[in-house]
């Protein structure tokens, strides 16, 4: 029993303290979701103690002759073997009822001031503030200590959107929109996930939600609304000639210039985002560069095709793609 008990706190002890812990809440929906599972695990423990200490009434006890009254083994057992493991998953049962109803409440007034729109794409994460004109991409921003609703969408495939320690996933359905909201706690960057199978990069197609202070999230709402920022250096400019010269113009959107493509993830602001290809590689210029030259290399299958930049043409380009801040 205390080796089963010890094996089971073990393996707990590896879900906390990760970017995707379910059991590291920063949210009062994770935190209730959290509160079921260690109550789910507690009833679970409690049932198969009982269940194993009948065991061993079972292997130890002598059988007693039969009279005409209850024996006391069969007290034990109707009491241990029903009445407990029923009281016990009657009251999980409707814990999870309870939890299901403030981790989804569909059709009521979350009170959310902000609605952010989120499109699953094979396979990256489409994100617009619609009433502020921004797009984005990869990455959420909401203000601390406030409710924020998103609506989700696929353009593609089935994708769910996972971010663990704010709330639960929300799937994405063809020609369906959907509600989430989230409210974190506490600043920091919660890491989210597509929690539905949807193609060979699946496993890479995260996200990072990056919960601001109100000031500090005004501020970010503010910068992402501006249009691109023209390019200051002889080495920025001839890059923004070379990058709006090419295909690339055809699929991803630069706002303030002539690109306006919405294949690809928008790169207005792409210098602010701490990672590219879905949170797959750190935005840096080596990386960056890497993934210019050869994305299929990194994320097989995906739909951005390599560049033929020359070596003087990717520093250039770089130097542009730095500066979009």
């Amino acid at each position: 029993m205390l080796v089963l008990l010890a094996s089971a706190v073990l393996l707990t002890a590896g879900c906390g303290g990760s970017d995707q812990s379910t059991l590291d809440p920063a949210s009062p929906q994770s935190s209730k979701i959290a509160t079921l599972w260690w109550t789910m695990f507690a009833g679970g423990v409690v049932v198969m103690a009982v269940v194993l200490l009948l065991v061993l009434v079972a292997v130890l006890g002598r059988r007693s002759r039969r009279t005409g009254r209850w024996a006391p083994g069969t007290v034990f057992v109707a009491t241990a073997g029903v009445a407990i493991p029923v009281v016990v998953l009657v009251a999980l049962f409707a814990l999870t009822l309870s939890t299901v109803t403030d981790t989804a409440p569909a059709g009521r007034d979350t009170g959310a001031g902000i609605t952010i729109d989120v499109t699953g794409r094979q396979w990256f994460w489409d994100v617009e503030y619609r009433d502020r004109g921004i797009r984005t991409a990869n990455e959420i921003h909401v203000p601390v200590g406030e409710p924020v609703e998103l609506r989700v969408r696929t353009a593609d495939v089935i994708h769910s959107l996972w971010v663990p320690r704010l709330n639960r996933k929300i799937d994405m359905i063809p020609g369906r929109t959907n509600t989430l909201t989230l409210e974190a706690d506490t600043a920091g960057s919660y890491r989210g996930q597509c929690a539905e199978f949807c193609g060979l990069q699946h496993a890479h197609m995260a996200l990072w939600v990056v919960a601001d202070p109100p000031a500090r999230f005004e501020a970010w709402l503010a910068a992402q609304a501006r249009p691109a920022a023209a390019p200051d250096t002889p080495g920025e400019q001839q890059g923004q000639q070379i990058l709006l010269g090419s295909a690339c113009v055809y699929c991803h959107r630069i706002a303030g210039t002539n690109a306006s493509g919405r294949v690809g993830p928008d790169l207005t602001h792409i210098a602010t985002r701490r990672t590219i290809a879905a949170a797959t590689l750190p935005n840096s210029r080596g990386y960056l560069a890497a993934w210019l030259l050869d994305p299929q290399h990194f994320k097989p299958g995906n739909k951005m095709p390599g560049t033929d930049f020359t070596g003087d043409q990717l520093r250039r380009v770089l130097d542009y793609l730095g500066s979009l801040r």
